[in-house]
């Protein structure tokens, strides 16, 4: 498996976030979705993230740089190949995009009910922050960082 730049336009990277879109849609209100289009990840502000297992993408990750900080954003893996290490490289390679990047701090907004996503990124080192950015305040967001 490799973890490299892709674009959110690849056939296989699109189902995928797709997948993830449905289950937030399914998940949660629609004022409590906050996951970013195909073509807004696409923006120039964005470093777009895939792991492939040889030709097939199985996880998606995008960093986006923001003033002051960067943002974890469209983290999915297939479900089908979950427990597999794919969602850990993901966050390394988002790591060291960052630090690429110059940027020091890594923010990211999930929710509560999301436990494997919140036991990933609290075993990454992010911990529960402030609400940031232009998120409203509601009952679903749980909103973490980590410092590089």
């Amino acid at each position: 498996m490799i973890v490299a730049p892709g674009t959110p336009k690849h056939p296989q990277a699109t189902a995928l976030l797709k997948q993830s879109h449905a289950l937030m849609q399914e998940l949660f209100e629609p004022e409590e979705n906050y996951f970013l289009d195909i073509e807004e990840l696409c923006a120039p502000n964005i470093r777009f993230l895939v792991a492939k297992d040889g030709e097939t993408i199985t996880g998606t990750a995008a960093l986006a740089l923001k003033d002051g900080y960067g943002e974890v954003k469209s983290m999915f893996v297939d479900p089908a190949l979950r427990g597999m290490g794919i969602a850990d490289a993901l966050m390394r390679a988002l790591d060291d995009t960052a630090k690429a990047e110059g940027i020091k701090t890594l923010k990211l907004e999930t929710a509560h009910k999301l436990a494997a996503a919140v036991k990933l990124y609290t075993r990454h080192g992010y911990a529960e922050c402030a609400l940031f950015g232009d998120y409203e305040p509601n009952q679903t967001s749980l909103f973490m960082e980590k410092h590089l």
